[in-house]
């Protein structure tokens, strides 16, 4: 059972008002972690996917969102109960009736706790011993998580970040100028605003680093790219990690299929540079199959997006770990 930050009555069987109770409008707490030069990308995610930005690695949100499918979100709690009084919480998970063999309770330090490591431990056992069935801390069936946060107790169910999308940098095919994970995880999620019924379309694709990405998180996506060569070693890498996606050996402008949003990495570097001629001319071709633009490039091109006809909703920049000179900037971009 859910309970709310708003105050409702409950009504008894005889239709009389029997008492106030809390329901529960946000029902799943967020932590995030990330490195100082991807803050204002995880923001930037966050705000599309859970249409507000995470603050202080936080967020208490009613959105549903697998932690794998993004590189920032370390865990979530599916909250069960909270309340401002210790005891009272205690009596909430009691009352659950939880039942369940195998399980394990962690207690997460957030910004603002005060409680000390002995009196944390005095804590967990409180909750341990409110379940019903015996804990298994080293290899539980399921994860529970004790937390104080902003003057308020949650416990609920613990999900965590495993991280195995970790197992695409082993992928067979690999470029140097291709984007990291982190960005490309989260490039599809800014795309798709955490929707995985919408379709997507990475233009100029590459060696398929964004689109592993896409199938790991189950959203709808195609590949194209212009050079038939990391076309097969897109094709590969997918193969390789047993994920299935059209990707087309063509120049975007020949693409007639439409699409929800496009993620456009711009080519760079001496093995694949482009002018701003072809900058324009991918810009503009991917514009004619969505209305939605997420653009990756090392260089300013904002009036190379205005001439193609779109307009700047949002925008960041990501700075590579030990080379602030060398930065990728991200537009996301509305058509006019």
């Amino acid at each position: 059972m859910t309970k709310s930050l708003v105050n409702q009555s409950e009504i008894s069987p005889n239709g009389n008002c029997k008492v106030q109770k809390n329901m529960q409008i946000n029902n799943y707490l967020y932590s995030f972690i990330y490195h100082d030069t991807e803050r204002d990308l995880c923001k930037l995610e966050s705000k599309y996917v859970f249409e507000e930005e995470e603050k202080n690695r936080r967020l208490l949100s009613e959105i549903k969102i697998e932690p794998s499918s993004s590189a920032f979100i370390k865990n979530r709690i599916d909250i069960i109960s909270f309340s401002k009084d210790y005891n009272v919480l205690i009596d909430e998970i009691k009352e659950e009736c939880i039942c369940v063999e195998g399980f394990k309770v962690e207690y997460l330090v957030f910004d603002g706790d005060k409680t000390e490591y002995a009196e944390r431990l005095d804590k967990l056992k409180d909750v341990g011993y409110s379940i019903e069935g015996n804990p298994d801390y080293y290899d539980p069936t399921i994860n529970y998580a004790l937390c104080f946060f902003k003057g308020i107790w949650y416990f609920g169910v613990l999900i965590k970040n495993k991280f195995a999308w970790y197992k695409h940098k082993q992928k067979p095919c690999s470029y140097s100028n291709s984007i990291n994970i982190n960005i490309a995880k989260a490039l599809v999620n800014i795309a798709s605003k955490g929707n995985r019924d919408k379709t997507l379309i990475d233009a100029c694709c590459g060696v398929g680093t964004i689109m592993l990405e896409a199938c790991f998180a189950g959203n709808d996506i195609e590949g194209c790219d212009i050079n038939w060569k990391v076309c097969v070693d897109a094709r590969k890498n997918l193969l390789h990690f047993n994920y299935t996606a059209n990707i087309y050996s063509s120049d975007i402008k020949d693409i007639r299929k439409r699409y929800d949003a496009a993620i456009i990495d711009l080519p760079y570097n001496l093995l694949s540079r482009a002018s701003e001629k072809d900058v324009l001319h991918i810009i503009e071709s991917t514009g004619e199959i969505t209305e939605t633009l997420v653009i990756v490039s090392t260089s300013d091109i904002t009036n190379l997006i205005s001439e193609a006809g779109f307009g700047i909703s949002d925008y960041c920049s990501v700075s590579k770990r030990g080379k602030r000179k060398f930065a990728r900037k991200i537009w996301v971009c509305e058509k006019n």
